[in-house]
C-alpha cells in the first residue's frame, strides 16, 4: 500500500485506492467527475452545466486581515473559474479558533462580502462559530458553484493531441508572494528595499480569475479553450502532469519558454524550493486548439498579464516530456512540494525577522 504523504495533497495513487473507488452513489447527470487534473466537478440541473469546487477557507492573519480574507476568496474562485463557467453561489463553513475577536471577524467578512460583490457571488448558506482545538489558517471549509450552458463548460475530456500549452505568470507565485508577506524584513536584508516591494506584489497575483475569464472569452472547446487548471500544490509541473493524465494524453513542455515573474527566481533560491514543483495559486495552465493559442496570449497579455505558449500536447504514447536548455527529461509529478517545508522551516529559523 502507498503510503500517505506527511504534509500537503494525497499522492495520485492514494486517491485511486481510497478514494477514486468509493465515490457514493451513482448518477447520469455527472458529466465531469473527481479525478487529478481537475479543480471541479460539474452537473447537469435543468438543462444547464453547473460546476462545484471545495477548499477549506485559508486565513493567515500574518497577512494583515483584508488580504488573507481576499485570498481565501480567490483560492475558491479560482477553481471554479477553470470549468469556463461563471462562479456564482458560496456556501461557507468558517470554524474559527477561540482567539479571534469581533472586530477581527468582521474586518474578515466585510472583506469576503465585497470580494464575492464584485465576482458576481452571491453567499447562500453556511456554519459559523469558534471552537477549541480550531487554529490558522485552516479555519473551515466553502463549496462554489458556477453555472452556464452545457456548451460553455470545459474539461481535460475536450483536449485532444496537437492542442497547444499556455501558461500564465509562471512557477511559484504563491510560494514567492507568500514568503515575501510571512518574511518581509529578511526579503529586505538580503535583498533590499526595492525588490521587497516589487516581490511584495506578488501577493495580489495569486488569482487566475481574470486570465481565465479572458481565454474563454475567445471561445471554448473546437473554438479556442479545452481545459485549464490552477497550479497548486506541486507547481507546475505537478499541474501539467495530472492534466495529460486526465486527458489521457502525452505532453511536450518546454521551460525555457514558460514565463517567470520578477524576484520568484532570488526568492525560491534564498529558501532553497524548486520553482516549477511549488505551490503557484496564480499560475493557469491552459489547454486550446493551437488555432487559437496566440489570440488567447494576446487577450492575456493586453491585461498586463505574462503567459506564453510553452508546449503541446501529444498522443499518449509519446509519454509526458520535459525540454530544458535543449535536452530531453521525463516529465514527473512532484508528489511532494517543497514549499510547506521551506514555510515551516523558515518560520522557525528567521522568527525573529518576521513582521
Amino acid at each position: 500500500m502507498t503510503e500517505i504523504p506527511e504534509i500537503g495533497k494525497i499522492s495520485s495513487e492514494i486517491f485511486s485506492e481510497i478514494i477514486f473507488p468509493r465515490l457514493g452513489a451513482d448518477s447520469t447527470q455527472i458529466l465531469v467527475g473527481p479525478r487529478h487534473g481537475t479543480d471541479v466537478g460539474i452537473i447537469e440541473i435543468g438543462g444547464q452545466a453547473v460546476s462545484l469546487t471545495c477548499d477549506p477557507v485559508f486565513i493567515v492573519p500574518e497577512y494583515g486581515w483584508e488580504r488573507a480574507a481576499w485570498f481565501a476568496i480567490q483560492i475558491l474562485a479560482s477553481d471554479s473559474v477553470t470549468s469556463g463557467l461563471s462562479p456564482r453561489y458560496l456556501s461557507i463553513d468558517l470554524n474559527l479558533p477561540m482567539e479571534i475577536t469581533k472586530d477581527q471577524l468582521t474586518l474578515m467578512w466585510e472583506t469576503m462580502h465585497h470580494e464575492c460583490r464584485k465576482l458576481g457571488i452571491s453567499i447562500v448558506t453556511g456554519h459559523t462559530a469558534r471552537y477549541e482545538n480550531c487554529h490558522y489558517p485552516m479555519v473551515g471549509g466553502a463549496t462554489l458553484m458556477g453555472v452556464g450552458s452545457l456548451e460553455s463548460y470545459v474539461s481535460p475530456r475536450f483536449i485532444r493531441p496537437g492542442d497547444a500549452l499556455i501558461i500564465t505568470k509562471g512557477p511559484a507565485i504563491e510560494a514567492c508572494g507568500i514568503l515575501a508577506a510571512m518574511f518581509p524584513k529578511i526579503i529586505i536584508k538580503e535583498f533590499g528595499q526595492e525588490f521587497a516591494r516589487k516581490a511584495d506584489k506578488l501577493f495580489s497575483k495569486m488569482s487566475v480569475v481574470e486570465e481565465a475569464q479572458v481565454a474563454v472569452a475567445c471561445g471554448v472547446r473546437d473554438n479556442g479553450v479545452t481545459a485549464m487548471h490552477d497550479a497548486t500544490e506541486c507547481g507546475i509541473w505537478g499541474a501539467l502532469f495530472e492534466v495529460a493524465e486526465a486527458a489521457s494524453c502525452g505532453i511536450i513542455v518546454d521551460q525555457d519558454k514558460i514565463v517567470v515573474e520578477d524576484c520568484v527566481k532570488e526568492i525560491c533560491g534564498l529558501f532553497q524550493i524548486d520553482p516549477y514543483a511549488s505551490i503557484s495559486e496564480g499560475t493557469l495552465i491552459i489547454a486550446c486548439r493551437a488555432k487559437s493559442a496566440q489570440q488567447i496570449v494576446d487577450a492575456i497579455t493586453s491585461k498586463g498579464i505574462l503567459a506564453s505558449i510553452a508546449g503541446e500536447f501529444t498522443e499518449k504514447s509519446k509519454g509526458m516530456v520535459l525540454l530544458k536548455n535543449n535536452r530531453i527529461y521525463p516529465l514527473q509529478h512532484p508528489n511532494v512540494d517543497p514549499f510547506w517545508k521551506a514555510f515551516y522551516d523558515g518560520t522557525e529559523k528567521y522568527k525573529t525577522f518576521t513582521g
